[in-house]
Protein backbone atom coordinates (compact mmCIF):
# COMPACT_ATOMS: atom_id res chain seq x y z
CA UNK A 1 0.00 0.00 0.00
CA UNK A 2 1.26 3.49 -0.93
CA UNK A 3 1.89 6.00 1.73
CA UNK A 4 -0.14 8.78 2.09
CA UNK A 5 -0.12 11.93 5.12
CA UNK A 6 -2.52 11.40 8.01
CA UNK A 7 -2.93 14.13 9.90
CA UNK A 8 -2.89 13.30 14.25
CA UNK A 9 -4.76 14.89 16.87
CA UNK A 10 -4.65 14.42 20.64
CA UNK A 11 -5.51 16.28 23.74
CA UNK A 12 -4.09 14.63 26.63
CA UNK A 13 -5.23 14.08 30.45
CA UNK A 14 -2.72 16.40 31.46
CA UNK A 15 -4.89 19.22 30.72
CA UNK A 16 -2.14 22.00 29.41
CA UNK A 17 -4.82 23.70 26.87
CA UNK A 18 -3.39 22.51 23.77
CA UNK A 19 -4.34 20.41 20.94
CA UNK A 20 -1.20 18.47 19.79
CA UNK A 21 -1.18 17.97 16.08
CA UNK A 22 1.03 16.12 14.22
CA UNK A 23 1.39 15.14 9.61
CA UNK A 24 2.42 11.40 9.49
CA UNK A 25 3.82 9.70 6.16
CA UNK A 26 2.58 6.31 6.32
CA UNK A 27 0.43 3.15 5.49
CA UNK A 28 -0.13 2.42 8.88
CA UNK A 29 2.54 -0.35 8.38
CA UNK A 30 5.64 2.18 8.27
CA UNK A 31 6.90 5.71 9.07
CA UNK A 32 8.06 7.12 5.58
CA UNK A 33 8.32 10.71 6.86
CA UNK A 34 7.40 13.12 9.85
CA UNK A 35 5.78 16.11 8.99
CA UNK A 36 4.32 19.57 10.16
CA UNK A 37 3.96 19.76 13.99
CA UNK A 38 2.54 22.33 15.66
CA UNK A 39 0.68 22.63 19.43
CA UNK A 40 -2.32 25.02 18.85
CA UNK A 41 -3.85 26.43 22.58
CA UNK A 42 -7.41 26.12 23.07
CA UNK A 43 -9.24 29.42 23.87
CA UNK A 44 -10.03 29.84 27.58
CA UNK A 45 -13.93 29.42 27.51
CA UNK A 46 -12.88 25.71 25.63
CA UNK A 47 -10.41 25.72 28.35
CA UNK A 48 -12.47 26.07 30.77
CA UNK A 49 -15.43 23.87 29.76
CA UNK A 50 -13.42 20.71 29.56
CA UNK A 51 -12.21 20.95 33.00
CA UNK A 52 -16.16 21.62 33.94
CA UNK A 53 -16.36 18.31 32.15
CA UNK A 54 -13.86 16.01 33.76
CA UNK A 55 -15.39 17.08 37.06
CA UNK A 56 -18.32 16.23 36.10
CA UNK A 57 -17.15 13.35 34.97
CA UNK A 58 -15.95 12.20 38.49
CA UNK A 59 -19.65 12.53 39.77
CA UNK A 60 -21.39 10.98 37.39
CA UNK A 61 -19.27 7.80 37.33
CA UNK A 62 -20.95 6.44 34.11
CA UNK A 63 -24.14 6.45 36.64
CA UNK A 64 -27.57 7.73 34.97
CA UNK A 65 -27.71 9.95 32.59
CA UNK A 66 -24.38 12.09 31.03
CA UNK A 67 -23.83 15.31 32.22
CA UNK A 68 -25.30 18.20 30.50
CA UNK A 69 -21.76 19.90 29.85
CA UNK A 70 -20.70 16.81 27.91
CA UNK A 71 -22.52 18.19 24.05
CA UNK A 72 -21.87 21.51 24.95
CA UNK A 73 -17.84 20.86 25.64
CA UNK A 74 -17.75 18.08 22.47
CA UNK A 75 -19.30 20.77 20.05
CA UNK A 76 -16.98 23.37 21.53
CA UNK A 77 -13.52 21.01 21.76
CA UNK A 78 -14.45 19.57 17.82
CA UNK A 79 -15.06 22.88 16.57
CA UNK A 80 -11.66 23.86 17.82
CA UNK A 81 -9.78 21.15 16.58
CA UNK A 82 -11.37 21.11 13.08
CA UNK A 83 -10.45 24.74 12.79
CA UNK A 84 -6.41 23.58 14.20
CA UNK A 85 -6.28 21.05 11.76
CA UNK A 86 -7.55 23.73 8.79
CA UNK A 87 -4.40 26.44 10.19
CA UNK A 88 -2.01 23.70 10.32
CA UNK A 89 -2.88 22.60 6.57
CA UNK A 90 -2.37 25.78 5.15
CA UNK A 91 0.95 26.31 7.15
CA UNK A 92 2.38 22.67 5.84
CA UNK A 93 1.95 23.47 2.96
CA UNK A 94 0.74 20.02 2.09
CA UNK A 95 -1.83 19.94 -0.11
CA UNK A 96 -5.97 18.76 1.23
CA UNK A 97 -6.01 16.16 -1.56
CA UNK A 98 -2.94 14.37 -0.37
CA UNK A 99 -3.94 13.98 2.82
CA UNK A 100 -5.68 10.68 3.71
CA UNK A 101 -7.49 11.34 6.64
CA UNK A 102 -7.42 12.66 10.51
CA UNK A 103 -7.09 10.75 13.59
CA UNK A 104 -9.23 12.06 16.19
CA UNK A 105 -8.43 11.27 19.65
CA UNK A 106 -10.78 13.23 21.91
CA UNK A 107 -10.69 14.31 25.37
CA UNK A 108 -10.99 11.76 27.56
CA UNK A 109 -13.17 12.73 30.90
CA UNK A 110 -13.38 9.26 32.07
CA UNK A 111 -12.02 5.58 31.98
CA UNK A 112 -12.45 2.79 33.98
CA UNK A 113 -10.22 -0.25 33.43
CA UNK A 114 -12.43 -3.55 33.59
CA UNK A 115 -12.57 -5.87 36.53
CA UNK A 116 -13.70 -9.53 37.03
CA UNK A 117 -17.00 -8.38 37.71
CA UNK A 118 -17.90 -6.15 34.44
CA UNK A 119 -16.45 -4.54 31.23
CA UNK A 120 -14.30 -1.13 31.32
CA UNK A 121 -16.00 2.10 30.31
CA UNK A 122 -14.47 4.88 28.50
CA UNK A 123 -15.97 8.63 27.10
CA UNK A 124 -14.04 10.42 25.13
CA UNK A 125 -15.53 13.57 24.16
CA UNK A 126 -15.47 14.21 19.75
CA UNK A 127 -18.09 14.52 17.11
CA UNK A 128 -16.06 12.70 14.58
CA UNK A 129 -18.59 13.48 11.71
CA UNK A 130 -19.04 17.10 12.51
CA UNK A 131 -15.27 17.21 11.80
CA UNK A 132 -14.82 15.36 8.82
CA UNK A 133 -18.23 17.12 7.03
CA UNK A 134 -16.13 20.77 7.82
CA UNK A 135 -12.75 18.94 6.88
CA UNK A 136 -14.21 17.63 3.74
CA UNK A 137 -11.41 15.10 4.57
CA UNK A 138 -12.02 11.26 6.34
CA UNK A 139 -11.79 11.34 10.35
CA UNK A 140 -11.31 8.36 12.48
CA UNK A 141 -12.15 8.82 16.19
CA UNK A 142 -13.52 6.99 18.90
CA UNK A 143 -10.37 4.13 19.30
CA UNK A 144 -11.10 2.66 22.56
CA UNK A 145 -14.94 1.76 22.74
CA UNK A 146 -14.67 -1.61 20.84
CA UNK A 147 -11.88 -2.44 22.20
CA UNK A 148 -13.33 -2.12 25.70
CA UNK A 149 -16.66 -3.95 24.18
CA UNK A 150 -14.55 -7.01 23.48
CA UNK A 151 -13.48 -7.06 27.44
CA UNK A 152 -9.96 -4.55 26.98
CA UNK A 153 -8.52 -2.00 28.43
CA UNK A 154 -9.08 0.38 26.05
CA UNK A 155 -5.91 1.33 26.85
CA UNK A 156 -2.76 2.13 26.46
CA UNK A 157 -3.17 2.58 22.40
CA UNK A 158 0.83 4.40 21.51
CA UNK A 159 2.08 0.23 21.84
CA UNK A 160 1.84 -0.38 17.69
CA UNK A 161 3.37 2.79 16.91
CA UNK A 162 6.12 2.47 19.85
CA UNK A 163 6.90 -0.19 17.82
CA UNK A 164 7.07 0.83 14.42
CA UNK A 165 9.31 4.09 15.83
CA UNK A 166 11.50 1.43 17.57
CA UNK A 167 11.81 -0.94 14.39
CA UNK A 168 12.64 1.93 12.37
CA UNK A 169 15.88 2.78 14.65
CA UNK A 170 16.86 -1.30 14.73
CA UNK A 171 16.16 -1.11 18.36
CA UNK A 172 16.22 -4.80 20.26
CA UNK A 173 14.42 -5.97 23.20
CA UNK A 174 16.44 -4.43 25.61
CA UNK A 175 14.80 -1.14 24.49
CA UNK A 176 11.60 -0.10 25.62
CA UNK A 177 9.40 3.31 25.35
CA UNK A 178 8.02 5.33 28.18
CA UNK A 179 5.45 8.26 27.53
CA UNK A 180 5.29 10.65 30.39
CA UNK A 181 2.24 12.57 29.98
CA UNK A 182 -0.60 12.46 32.86
CA UNK A 183 -0.14 9.04 33.04
CA UNK A 184 3.33 7.11 32.22
CA UNK A 185 2.87 4.68 29.24
CA UNK A 186 4.87 1.58 28.82
CA UNK A 187 6.00 -0.22 25.30
CA UNK A 188 8.08 -2.62 24.43
CA UNK A 189 8.59 -5.73 22.22
CA UNK A 190 10.32 -9.06 21.45
CA UNK A 191 9.99 -11.89 19.17
CA UNK A 192 9.66 -14.36 22.13
CA UNK A 193 7.31 -12.35 23.60
CA UNK A 194 5.67 -9.97 20.80
CA UNK A 195 3.82 -6.16 21.72
CA UNK A 196 3.54 -5.34 25.57
CA UNK A 197 2.12 -2.83 27.20
CA UNK A 198 0.96 -1.34 30.18
CA UNK A 199 -0.08 1.94 32.44
CA UNK A 200 3.18 2.32 34.74
CA UNK A 201 1.22 4.52 37.38
CA UNK A 202 1.04 8.50 37.82
CA UNK A 203 3.01 10.94 36.16
CA UNK A 204 2.55 14.28 35.07
CA UNK A 205 -1.26 14.58 36.35
CA UNK A 206 -1.09 14.28 40.12
CA UNK A 207 2.00 16.59 40.06
CA UNK A 208 0.47 19.49 37.90
CA UNK A 209 -2.35 19.54 39.91
CA UNK A 210 -0.10 19.60 43.03
CA UNK A 211 1.35 22.69 41.80
CA UNK A 212 -2.14 24.50 40.53
CA UNK A 213 -3.45 23.72 44.14
CA UNK A 214 -0.37 26.34 45.31
CA UNK A 215 -1.88 28.88 42.76
CA UNK A 216 1.97 29.37 41.60
CA UNK A 217 1.52 27.76 38.09
CA UNK A 218 0.35 24.95 36.06
CA UNK A 219 3.32 22.46 36.16
CA UNK A 220 6.84 22.38 38.10
CA UNK A 221 8.89 23.41 35.03
CA UNK A 222 11.85 21.47 34.97
CA UNK A 223 11.26 19.50 38.05
CA UNK A 224 12.59 22.89 39.93
CA UNK A 225 10.39 22.93 42.40
CA UNK A 226 11.05 18.96 43.10
CA UNK A 227 14.69 19.20 43.32
CA UNK A 228 14.65 21.23 45.97
CA UNK A 229 11.98 19.53 48.07
CA UNK A 230 12.54 16.55 50.77
CA UNK A 231 11.10 12.82 49.18
CA UNK A 232 8.85 11.23 52.07
CA UNK A 233 9.96 8.14 51.43
CA UNK A 234 7.70 5.95 54.27
CA UNK A 235 4.98 7.29 52.31
CA UNK A 236 5.92 6.89 49.00
CA UNK A 237 6.44 2.81 50.27
CA UNK A 238 3.03 3.49 51.74
CA UNK A 239 2.11 4.75 48.20
CA UNK A 240 3.45 1.75 46.76
CA UNK A 241 1.55 -0.77 48.41
CA UNK A 242 -2.05 0.24 46.52
CA UNK A 243 -2.03 -3.18 44.78
CA UNK A 244 -2.68 -1.67 41.44
CA UNK A 245 1.30 -1.75 40.97
CA UNK A 246 1.68 -5.80 41.64
CA UNK A 247 -1.12 -6.37 39.41
CA UNK A 248 0.30 -8.06 35.55
CA UNK A 249 0.18 -6.51 32.15
CA UNK A 250 -1.82 -5.23 30.55
CA UNK A 251 -3.34 -2.69 32.61
CA UNK A 252 -4.42 1.12 32.54
CA UNK A 253 -5.35 4.12 34.95
CA UNK A 254 -7.65 6.50 34.97
CA UNK A 255 -6.05 10.12 35.25
CA UNK A 256 -7.64 10.37 38.64
CA UNK A 257 -6.77 7.20 40.16
CA UNK A 258 -4.18 8.39 41.66
CA UNK A 259 -4.77 11.62 43.23
CA UNK A 260 -2.30 14.61 44.50
CA UNK A 261 -4.21 14.73 47.20
CA UNK A 262 -1.83 11.65 48.31
CA UNK A 263 0.38 14.47 48.78
CA UNK A 264 -1.72 16.29 51.82
CA UNK A 265 -0.28 17.70 54.80
CA UNK A 266 3.16 18.27 52.80
CA UNK A 267 5.01 21.24 51.90
CA UNK A 268 4.89 22.40 47.97
CA UNK A 269 8.31 21.13 47.66
CA UNK A 270 8.29 18.16 49.63
CA UNK A 271 4.78 17.04 47.81
CA UNK A 272 6.56 17.56 44.48
CA UNK A 273 9.61 15.66 45.41
CA UNK A 274 7.49 12.75 46.67
CA UNK A 275 4.87 12.78 43.51
CA UNK A 276 8.07 13.13 41.56
CA UNK A 277 9.47 10.12 42.92
CA UNK A 278 6.52 7.94 42.79
CA UNK A 279 6.76 8.55 38.68
CA UNK A 280 10.13 7.04 38.99
CA UNK A 281 9.59 4.03 41.78
CA UNK A 282 6.50 3.47 39.55
CA UNK A 283 8.24 2.50 36.35
CA UNK A 284 10.68 0.05 38.56
CA UNK A 285 7.58 -1.32 39.55
CA UNK A 286 6.92 -1.96 36.28
CA UNK A 287 9.71 -2.92 34.66
CA UNK A 288 9.97 -5.44 36.95
CA UNK A 289 6.52 -7.16 35.56
CA UNK A 290 8.53 -7.70 32.12
CA UNK A 291 9.57 -11.28 31.18
CA UNK A 292 12.22 -9.36 29.58
CA UNK A 293 13.78 -6.22 31.74
CA UNK A 294 14.75 -3.34 29.17
CA UNK A 295 18.27 -1.76 29.97
CA UNK A 296 17.08 0.91 28.39
CA UNK A 297 14.15 3.58 27.69
CA UNK A 298 13.33 6.18 25.33
CA UNK A 299 11.24 8.66 26.88
CA UNK A 300 8.55 10.99 25.12
CA UNK A 301 6.34 13.75 26.64
CA UNK A 302 6.30 16.45 28.59
CA UNK A 303 7.54 14.50 31.43
CA UNK A 304 10.73 14.28 29.28
CA UNK A 305 11.47 17.66 30.28
CA UNK A 306 11.34 17.32 33.64
CA UNK A 307 14.91 16.64 34.72
CA UNK A 308 14.17 15.88 38.35
CA UNK A 309 11.30 12.99 37.28
CA UNK A 310 14.10 11.70 34.73
CA UNK A 311 16.57 11.21 37.51
CA UNK A 312 14.12 9.26 39.67
CA UNK A 313 13.05 7.20 36.95
CA UNK A 314 16.79 6.14 36.13
CA UNK A 315 18.10 5.95 39.56
CA UNK A 316 14.44 4.01 40.92
CA UNK A 317 13.94 1.95 37.69
CA UNK A 318 17.90 1.42 37.70
CA UNK A 319 17.57 2.07 34.30
CA UNK A 320 19.04 3.89 31.33
CA UNK A 321 16.84 6.99 30.14
CA UNK A 322 17.02 8.88 27.03
CA UNK A 323 14.21 11.45 25.58
CA UNK A 324 13.17 10.71 21.90
CA UNK A 325 14.63 13.54 20.98
CA UNK A 326 17.85 11.86 21.06
CA UNK A 327 16.71 9.99 18.32
CA UNK A 328 15.73 13.04 15.83
CA UNK A 329 12.36 11.85 16.84
CA UNK A 330 9.92 14.71 18.37
CA UNK A 331 9.17 13.74 21.77
CA UNK A 332 5.68 16.03 21.94
CA UNK A 333 4.91 15.12 18.77
CA UNK A 334 4.62 11.15 19.46
CA UNK A 335 1.51 10.85 20.24
CA UNK A 336 -0.15 13.12 18.01
CA UNK A 337 1.57 10.86 15.51
CA UNK A 338 0.08 7.89 16.93
CA UNK A 339 -3.20 8.68 16.12
CA UNK A 340 -2.30 9.52 12.82
CA UNK A 341 -0.88 5.95 12.32
CA UNK A 342 -3.58 4.44 14.02
CA UNK A 343 -5.92 6.18 11.42
CA UNK A 344 -3.74 4.83 8.49
CA UNK A 345 -4.05 1.32 10.84
CA UNK A 346 -7.90 1.49 10.69
CA UNK A 347 -8.42 2.57 7.33
CA UNK A 348 -6.83 -0.19 6.26
CA UNK A 349 -8.38 -2.67 8.84
CA UNK A 350 -5.38 -3.79 10.70
CA UNK A 351 -5.35 -3.97 14.22
CA UNK A 352 -4.72 -1.43 16.56
CA UNK A 353 -4.60 -2.94 20.09
CA UNK A 354 -3.50 -6.49 21.43
CA UNK A 355 -3.89 -9.34 24.08
CA UNK A 356 -0.86 -8.13 25.75
CA UNK A 357 -1.58 -4.14 25.15
CA UNK A 358 -5.07 -3.67 26.05
CA UNK A 359 -6.06 -7.84 27.44
CA UNK A 360 -8.66 -7.71 24.72
CA UNK A 361 -9.07 -11.57 23.50
CA UNK A 362 -7.77 -11.05 19.63
CA UNK A 363 -5.88 -8.15 18.05
CA UNK A 364 -8.74 -5.55 17.59
CA UNK A 365 -9.13 -3.61 14.73
CA UNK A 366 -10.51 -0.11 16.34
CA UNK A 367 -12.02 3.27 15.19
CA UNK A 368 -15.04 4.96 13.71
CA UNK A 369 -14.57 6.12 10.05
CA UNK A 370 -16.74 9.44 9.84
CA UNK A 371 -16.34 10.23 5.60
CA UNK A 372 -17.80 13.81 4.60
CA UNK A 373 -21.60 14.24 4.15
Amino acid sequence: MKTRWHIGLMTGTVLDGNIDVAFLRTDGKIIEEFGYYNLMPYDEEVKDLLIKAINEAQIWNFNGPEPEIFSKTEAALTNSQTVAVQRCIKLSGIDENEIEAVGFHGQTVLHKAPNKLSKGKTRQLGDGQTMANKLGIPVVYDFRTKDMKEGGQGAPLCPIYHAALLKKIGATSTTAMLNLGGLGNLSCYSKKYGLIALDTGPANAPINDWIKSFKIGQMDIGGKIAARGQVDESKLIEILKDPYFEVSFPKSLDRFDFSYKIAKGMSLEDGAATLTALVGASVGKALDLLPIRPTQLIVSGGGRKNHTMMQEISSRANIKVQTADKYNWRGDAIEAECFAFLAARTLSNLPISYPKTTGVLKPMVGGIIAHPA
